[in-house]
């Protein structure tokens, strides 16, 4: 019976901070406050309200505290994250709203709290968006720390020893104050790789894999795990062999860490001088800092829908100009990718839109054109930024030319505007397409012909040429970037934008993955745009081979007909050409 109950038990998730830990489990569990309605008396009006500022003024207390420690510890820029939080708390529309309702309804401070915050959470829930949804734990965390602040609650977040931190979910506040104490390392149910929480763990140094589901229902506080950041695995109760296996590998994976060091500031240049372009996927301004530690020679991809997280109405032309410009002038005089809004309908409607597939809905590039007044401020701020000649836009979600003509219509009635206004901006500003839906791939010429680049997205490419959904257990073991018609299929964009004397980049996790970094650079990819994390290890790669080389080999994949395949060719080519890099360790295969 005791030999059942301490069987070992592996869980897959996302590898959202590297490194590797084993030791006991800390079960965090933070309870939600309870809330009730509760009917107020006209004359409890004002104690009320003084309830909800005294918990509102200590809790942006608490906050900037916990951003103080985070900027001492992690610096100005990351620290930046908690911020976000605090300037929920000070947002006086929010406060307006709940202060209105207090005095007209006659309810309770934290009922109202609850019920307002919870009209942000369940937009942001709706959206197809997975970034979008990973703000929520944000929003979550400022609603219950206030509603514990008004109810007198303390929270635990002290550590009896060395621990591994299990728990549903973690916000940037409890990521940094469990960093105080002797944490080694995170796990949680819920949370990506976008997540605030795997950004800052990122920063600490701490190992993390989010995204396991059911972790906290399966650990109990004081069972033994192993945690494995690079794979996304979480080993409850790991035999001796399983604990040697971890340590062999963290020696091995430190070792070839050891021998990046300094290659950030070389080029990303083949044996044979074929220059290539490595540049980062980004969230936040906050990570260009890593990133340009880490080599980047620019922004391949910069998210722009952060800043619809906790807001009722979109952000001015202004409040999105000083972010861009902010962005332009950090990373000057590199390139930035800036790619225009990648939403859903859901973020433009009072009510949420039923949608009974919005994956393939009203989102991207559609919502863009339906939406010509937000789409021209979003244009011009965009412009605005671009005054220094490094700023490139990207349209995504496009599937016809026609789609693509349009956007340059609006383009230039943006420009226009400008002039009008006597603003600086790029005129000969660079536009470009994703190509992330298979009708594009199919007129990748012609769209090569309307714009100055293409960006491959295969995350969605390859959901929707293989008819796979990522996020669905059944069948995403069937989501295979080395299927022979992706590959194919990545072939004829590229093949198709160099027929047009266009740049062709991808900014999907493939161009993360450093089983493919040949096989793309034999294709002919001209850009890698990648997580910062594995911008040396791309890069060691990319020097390591000749392009004629690279090309020889691509030409041999093109005639495997299986994944399993195309994958063991590359990975005998990458130990052929590195023998030091630890490819089983960055392999999750075998958990």
């Amino acid at each position: 019976m005791s030999d059942e109950k301490n069987k070992e038990i592996i869980l897959t998730g996302v590898p959202a901070a590297p490194g590797i830990a084993v030791g006991p489990s800390y079960l965090y569990s933070k309870a939600v406050p309870k809330v009730h309605q509760r009917a107020l008396a006209p004359d409890e009006v004002e104690n009320e309200l003084a309830r909800l500022h005294a918990a509102v003024a200590r809790s942006e207390r608490e906050l900037q505290k916990i951003h103080s420690f985070a900027e001492q510890k992690l610096g100005a820029s990351n620290a930046k994250i908690l911020e976000a939080q605090v300037m929920i708390l000070q947002d006086a529309v929010l406060m307006g709203a709940i202060e209105k309702r207090i005095r007209s309804e006659l309810k309770n401070a934290e009922y109202v709290v609850y019920d307002e915050v919870s009209k942000y959470r369940r937009l942001m829930m709706e959206s197809e968006d997975e970034y979008i949804q990973e703000r929520t734990h944000d929003v979550d965390d400022v609603m219950n720390r206030v509603l514990r602040n008004i109810q007198d609650q303390k929270l635990v977040s002290r550590l009896e020893g060395e621990s591994i931190i299990v728990s549903h979910s973690l916000t940037p506040a409890d990521t940094v104050i469990f960093s105080r104490n002797q944490v080694l390392g995170y796990a949680t149910d819920h949370g990506g790789f976008t997540s605030h929480a795997a950004l800052l763990s990122r920063s600490l140094k701490i190992p993390a894999v989010l995204g396991l589901r059911n972790a906290t229902a399966l650990v109990k506080s004081g069972d033994i795990l192993g945690i494995d950041g690079y794979a996304g695995a979480l080993i409850i109760n790991p035999t001796e062999e399983t604990i040697e296996g971890l340590r062999r590998k963290e020696q091995r994976l430190k070792e070839f860490e050891k021998k990046l060091e300094g290659i950030a500031g070389l080029p990303a240049e083949t044996l044979d001088h074929k220059r290539c372009e490595l540049s980062a996927n980004l969230e936040f301004a906050e990570e260009i800092e890593f990133a340009l530690k880490q080599g980047s020679q620019g922004i391949g991809l910069f998210r722009t829908e952060s800043q619809l997280i906790g807001r009722e109405t979109f952000p001015t032309e202004d409040e999105q100009a000083e972010l861009y410009t902010s962005v332009a002038e950090q990373m000057f005089p590199h390139p930035v990718m800036i790619r225009s809004f990648d939403i859903g309908g859901d973020k433009l409607s009072p009510e949420p839109l039923q949608e009974d597939n919005p994956f393939l809905g009203w989102r991207g590039i559609r919502v863009c054109l339906d939406r010509p007044e937000m789409f021209l401020d979003h244009l011009r701020a965009i412009l605005r930024a671009s005054a220094k000649k490094n700023v490139r836009i990207l349209l995504p979600m496009v599937s016809k030319v026609s789609e693509v003509r349009k956007a340059k219509e609006y383009l230039k009635q943006a420009k226009d505007d400008l002039k009008t206004r006597g603003v600086p901006f790029d005129h000969h500003i660079k536009m470009g397409v994703m190509i992330e839906v298979p009708a594009a791939a199919v007129l990748a010429e012609e769209i090569a012909k309307e714009t100055d680049f293409l960006s491959i997205g295969t995350n969605d490419l390859i959901q929707y040429l293989l008819a796979i959904d990522r996020g669905n257990t059944l069948v995403s073991s069937m989501y295979q970037e080395f299927n022979p018609a992706v590959v194919r299929t990545l072939k004829q964009i590229i093949d198709a934008g160099h027929r047009q004397s266009k740049w062709v980049g991808m900014c999907g996790e493939m161009a993360g993955n450093p089983i493919a970094t040949v096989l793309l650079l034999g294709l002919g990819l001209d850009e890698f745009s990648v997580a910062p994390i594995v911008l040396p290890e791309i890069k060691k790669i990319l020097r390591s081979i000749k392009f004629k080389e690279a090309k020889r080999i691509a030409d041999k994949v093109l005639t495997l007909q299986t994944e399993v395949e195309i994958k063991d060719y590359l990975a005998s080519v990458l130990r052929e050409k590195l023998p030091d890099i630890p490819l089983e360790a960055l392999d999750t295969s075998h958990y």
